[in-house]
Parts: C-alpha cells; sequence; structure tokens
C-alpha cells in the first residue's frame, strides 16, 4: 500500500519528531499562491506515489506567489508514473548544505529490518548502489532489541558528518521506530539534507505499508493512495479476487497465495514469464469461472499451469469448479495441470474424464510443458 510524500511526513515523519519543511497541500493554482504568500520562497511538488517526479516535470521552484500559480497549473493534470496529479506539496525552499540517504526497508536476504545510508543523496539510490556500492551503508537488525542512535553512530562513523552526525543519528533511530510502530515495508527519506542552519531536514518521504498489516493500521490505510489498477485487476478486485496482471504468457490458477507464488518461480526459474499473480483460495469452485475468464483474458497468456495441493481443501472440489468452468467458456489456450494433496485421485480423474487432459505427476513437468507451449 503506497502513500503520497505528504502524509508520510505529516502522519510519520512530523509526529515522531523528525524535522519536514512548512508545506501546504494544494489542489488549484490559486491555492498554491495563496500558500506561497504565506510560506516565501517554495517549490512545488506533484504528489503521486511515483518516483522521479523531477523527471517527469513533477517538481518545480518557484520564487513568487505567481510563479508558484504558474507552475501548479502545469504539474495539475499531468501523469506521472501511471498516476494522474491531483495535489501539490507547496513547501517551504531549504538552504541546503549536504544531502543524505536513509531509509529502513525489509530485507528477504538477511530475514530482517535493513537500516540503510549514505552520505550522498538526492539521487536515485539504485544508481548509487550500481556505481559506488561501498557508499550504501547498510545495518541489519535485531527486532529483538531494535535499532538505537547509538546503532545509528557506529553506523555513521568515519563518514565524516562531524556536528551533524548526532542529529542524523536520532533521525535513523526514529526512522526505524517508524517503521516497526508502522507496519511498513519501506520508509525512505531522499533527500535527509543538512541545512545551513545546522538544522537535519527530510525533504521527501516514501512509505510503502504491509497489505496484510492494513487492519492494525486504519488511519494509514485512509490515507493511502488509491492503487493504480488495470481493467483486470479492477474486475478481479470487485468480486473479491487478489489479481495482478503481468507482462508474461503463461498463465496460473492456483490455490493460495503461497502456491500461486512457488508457481510463479519456477516458471521464471526455467525461463519462463508468469502472466499473472492470482490467489484463489480454497473456494475454486464458487470463483472458479471468474478467475479462469481474468487470467485468459489477459491477451498475452498462451498457456495456463492449473495447480492445486489440497490440505484441508478437497482437491477434486476445486477441479470440478474448474472443470464447469472450462466446459462455459471453452477457452483455446493448452492448459497443463499438477495436482496434489486431499482428493487428488478423484480430481485426477475428472479432469482425465471431464477435460481428456491428462495432470501431470510433478508440477516442474506442467510448468515445463506450459513455458514450451507458450513459445
Amino acid at each position: 500500500m503506497n502513500f503520497e510524500e505528504h502524509v508520510g511526513k505529516t502522519l510519520l515523519l512530523g509526529r515522531a519528531g523528525i524535522a519536514t519543511p512548512q508545506g501546504v497541500v494544494c489542489t488549484t493554482p490559486e491555492q498554491a499562491a495563496d500558500a506561497a504568500r504565506g510560506i516565501g520562497r517554495v517549490v512545488v511538488k506533484a504528489q503521486v506515489p511515483a518516483g522521479q517526479r523531477g523527471k517527469a516535470g513533477g517538481i518545480a521552484i518557484a520564487e513568487t506567489p505567481q510563479q508558484a500559480e504558474i507552475v501548479a497549473r502545469e504539474i495539475l493534470g499531468k501523469t506521472i508514473g501511471g498516476y494522474a496529479v491531483e495535489r501539490v506539496l507547496v513547501e517551504a525552499q531549504a538552504e541546503i548544505d549536504r544531502e543524505f540517504y536513509a531509509a529502513v526497508v525489509t530485507d528477504v536476504a538477511s530475514r530482517s529490518p535493513l537500516v540503510l545510508f549514505a552520505s550522498d543523496g538526492g539521487i536515485e539510490i539504485e544508481e548509487l548502489a550500481a556505481e559506488k556500492p561501498a557508499a550504501l551503508r547498510r545495518a541489519a537488525v535485531d527486532v529483538t532489541r531494535g535499532f538505537t542512535a547509538a546503532d545509528a553512530a557506529e553506523l555513521l562513523r568515519g563518514l565524516g558528518l562531524g556536528a551533524a552526525e548526532a542529529a542524523v543519528a536520532d533521525a535513523l533511530a526514529r526512522l526505524y521506530q517508524l517503521y516497526r510502530d508502522h507496519d511498513a515495508e519501506l520508509l525512505e527519506i531522499n533527500p535527509l539534507a543538512l541545512l545551513r542552519d545546522g538544522r537535519v531536514v527530510a525533504l521527501d518521504c516514501k512509505f510503502v505499508l504491509d497489505d496484510a498489516a492494513a487492519l492494525r493500521q486504519p488511519a494509514l490505510v485512509a490515507a493511502a493512495a488509491p492503487p493504480r489498477l488495470t481493467a483486470l485487476e479492477r474486475r478481479g478486485t470487485e468480486h473479491g479476487l487478489k489479481f495482478i496482471q503481468l507482462d508474461g504468457n503463461v498463465g496460473i490458477l492456483a490455490n493460495g497465495a503461497g502456491l500461486t507464488m512457488t508457481t510463479m518461480d519456477v516458471i521464471a526459474y526455467f525461463g519462463g514469464r508468469p502472466a499473472n499473480f492470482l490467489e484463489i483460495g480454497g473456494d475454486a469452485y464458487t470463483k472458479a469461472e471468474v478467475a479462469l475468464d481474468l487470467v485468459l483474458a489477459n491477451p498475452g497468456v498462451k498457456s495456463l499451469v492449473v495447480n492445486f495441493c489440497g490440505a484441508f481443501a478437497r482437491t477434486e472440489v476445486m477441479a470440478a469448479g474448474v472443470i464447469r468452468s472450462w466446459e462455459a467458456l471453452r477457452p483455446s489456450v493448452p492448459a497443463f495441470f499438477s495436482i496434489h494433496g486431499t482428493g487428488a485421485e478423484e480430481a485426477v480423474k475428472l479432469v482425465r474424464e471431464r477435460l481428456g487432459i491428462e495432470p501431470y505427476d510433478l508440477m516442474e513437468d506442467a510448468v515445463l510443458a506450459a513455458i514450451e507451449a507458450a513459445r
């Protein structure tokens, strides 16, 4: 779940004591001019949950209220990263001495939160990591003990931050606590700036909430940016299905998120390209037709993997739902089944007799056949 910059600054950073510039969210050019009259020299920034806003023309400096109105009119209505700009943040310009990069991310490799810091900020962190990997410092965090200002000071040692080191360390410790308290997947400040007056101020904020924690964070969910959905993804949402459309050519119909992701990984491992994520769960027999139609409506799909693994959910019930849907929709793409677990013997018999398709004993073989057919 993604958020616009002003939400991260207002609901997270500001409340945690991390300084941010004075700013006003505006929806019209006239409001931007009024905000600039109250602030002075400003930066007008498109509010969309997307990166590289500056390169897309979504950030502009304004020295006067009249300039703020002009640039706001140019920015509002733009499309950046697939999002229409409906709001701008009119924010006080900062007298910057140095720019840093600071973030806390969920790191799969270390299976822990990872605190990141670079003394070169304000640039794309991927570029920095590729060109100067040693410049990006990392600290994997033991969640049982947390991450303190002392830990942050150790991370910053030798970077020559001078008098700003204590303030930067304090900001990193607060950033980590925000990450934990608000169930973040990513909390990033780029740049975290040292101003000429000695203050350390967050000039940007990127916040991504773990979707699974939405029930714990109702105030944040209410302020989240609307998801950017394709027409098929919107249809899936309307039917209570978590469907993500991808650009591959091998469609996937599987029960449960874990099995679906495993199937995607196996397709990619063998050189194929998955066309979707679709979490259908054990009630496949009630949603099979909608789910199958969603997968096949993706114009890139050239073959289909149906992968069922039953525990409490019975595979013959799931297979029956897919078979009825197949007979109703009569798709032309080849399908390759892999069925295991509770009711598998009955399910395999159903697929064989009703569809004339022989399920594979191994998921890998079904995937390999689907990849070959998609070519």
